[in-house]
């Protein structure tokens, strides 16, 4: 049950922080600092997803690294409970908290970029649309998800699927270095000649040792213009176009992405208004190279069977990057399960027909990723992340505008998520929910898990950082 804090809790109350502590911090602080009950507070409070309806203490809203210093300090110091937000777009909510103190980086949104070295540097606040028109001015990109109002440090630090992961890898592995502030409010880089163990957790372990303030990323030649989009047919055709899908993906090049989505046809201008609310299974691609080429080797796919909308078209990567949005707004209702499986077995491609004619929300859908390419090239142990081996990711999303039919479509999320446990193989960090210490050791695996508990011994040992996916210091 949410629980409001007043001004008084941040005076005397349970969180035990006094005026004076409060009025130094505000003193030494660049930033804002917010109560409840201040201006913007309200604004600044909210996260995503709107199934989420915390109340800080306060809320540090940092202008750079000083301030983050400063914040660190100020909630070791109270004891409050410290969560800490990027974009904001943790599914579980882990960027916010009850009566505690919530460190905000998104006042940080710098995007600095070297063509020539084709390297970027970026602060911690940025959203992924930030630095794609950034990187895009010089046809470069990092890779990165799928969403642009998706926070890069989030997505970073969970590892980063998305468009062009299978030609270039995934976030992380583009990334060179991170500037962290620890627990202790000392400032630290983290690259392969530097902290070279903190490097390997700080690619796919998350925020559990520290906040990661400025990322310094590899940049690729991608676009401007990508040949992209989705391609649509009705959900009584599922079985026959994920068959159609497995054969197309097989021995596909790297340069294509794939991401196969069942929904309820959306309400968006580019859909004609007689398809609105039926039941359809889509394959959304990118094609991160040649435009020419690209409209060949989508061809086979588009003409599986009978599609009944085709949208795959020469166009900016900018604007592909943005066919998600519309999808997850800010403010609605989120919940998601997820799962690897190592192929589109039969058995599996019932599964995904059965419970893809379930969906009765305009926002639940399934998010099949597919994997392989560049990412299964780099060696598993090299970072934290796991999952390189993984054929396919499902993201199963029981979504709805609000809080009504919430229950209903995260119980048809779950149901879906269990038919397909006889086929498990792990499970990507940034898309589980809280379900508990044994689920995130289990996204990593024994080894790496050891490795990320000796990691969080030397630079949290007492778990300051702990509104993630948790790695204990044990």
């Amino acid at each position: 049950m949410t629980r409001t804090v007043g001004t008084d809790d941040v005076r005397t109350g349970t969180s035990g922080v006094g005026s004076a502590a409060v009025a130094a911090l505000r003193t030494s602080f660049e930033g804002q600092v917010l109560a409840p009950g201040d201006e913007g507070y309200e604004e600044h409070r909210r996260v995503w997803n709107g199934s989420i309806d915390r109340h800080p203490a306060l809320i540090a809203r940092c202008t750079g690294i000083d301030d983050v210093r400063t914040a660190v300090r100020f909630g070791r110091d109270s004891g409050l409970t410290v969560a800490v937000r990027g974009g904001g777009h943790s599914f579980p909510g882990l960027s916010t908290v009850d009566g505690g103190l919530l460190i905000d980086l998104r006042p940080m949104a710098g995007v600095r970029v070297d063509p020539d070295a084709r390297v970027a540097g970026v602060q911690a606040g940025a959203l992924l649309g930030e630095v794609d028109e950034a990187t895009q001015e010089h046809g470069l990109v990092v890779p990165s998800g799928i969403v642009s109002h998706t926070g890069v440090a989030g997505l970073t630090l969970g590892g980063g699927i998305g468009w062009v992961m299978r030609r270039y890898g995934l976030t992380v592995d583009s990334l060179e270095s991170a500037d962290l502030v620890t627990a202790d409010g000392e400032v630290v880089r983290a690259a392969e000649d530097e902290n070279a163990e903190l490097f390997w957790g700080l690619r796919g372990g998350g925020g559990n040792f520290g906040v990661v303030t400025d990322f310094r990323f590899r940049l690729h030649p991608v676009g401007p213009q990508v040949t992209a989009g989705a391609t649509f047919w009705s959900m009584d055709d599922a079985e026959q176009v994920l068959r159609c899908y497995r054969d197309w993906v097989a021995d596909c090049p790297d340069e294509l992405m794939t991401i196969v989505v069942q929904r309820l046809a959306p309400a968006l201008p580019v859909v004609p208004a007689e398809l609105v609310g039926r039941p359809v299974i889509a394959v959304a691609a990118c094609y991160a190279g040649d435009v020419d080429e690209g409209e060949a080797v989508l061809r086979p796919m588009r003409t599986c069977g009978s599609p009944v909308l085709d949208l795959v078209a020469p166009k900016p990567f900018l604007a592909h990057q943005q066919m998600f949005d519309p999808s997850y707004r800010h403010g609605c209702w989120y919940y998601v399960r997820s799962c690897d499986v190592a192929a589109l077995t039969d058995e599996v491609i019932g599964v995904v027909a059965e419970h893809g004619r379930r969906i009765t929300s305009p926002l639940s859908s399934i998010a099949l990723w597919q994997m392989g390419g560049a990412v299964a090239r780099v060696a598993d142990d090299a970072t934290a992340f796991s999952g390189r081996s993984a054929g396919f990711t499902f993201n199963i999303n029981g979504n709805t505008p609000t809080a009504d039919g919430f229950e209903d479509q995260r119980q048809w999320a779950r149901d879906y998520w269990t038919a397909l446990a006889p086929w498990h193989t792990g499970v990507y960090v940034n898309f589980l929910m809280e379900e508990g210490g044994a689920r995130v050791r289990q996204a990593y695996g024994d080894a790496k898990y050891r490795r990320l508990t000796a990691l969080k011994r030397e630079y949290d040992p007492a778990n300051l950082f702990r509104l993630n996916q948790n790695v204990p210091p044990g």
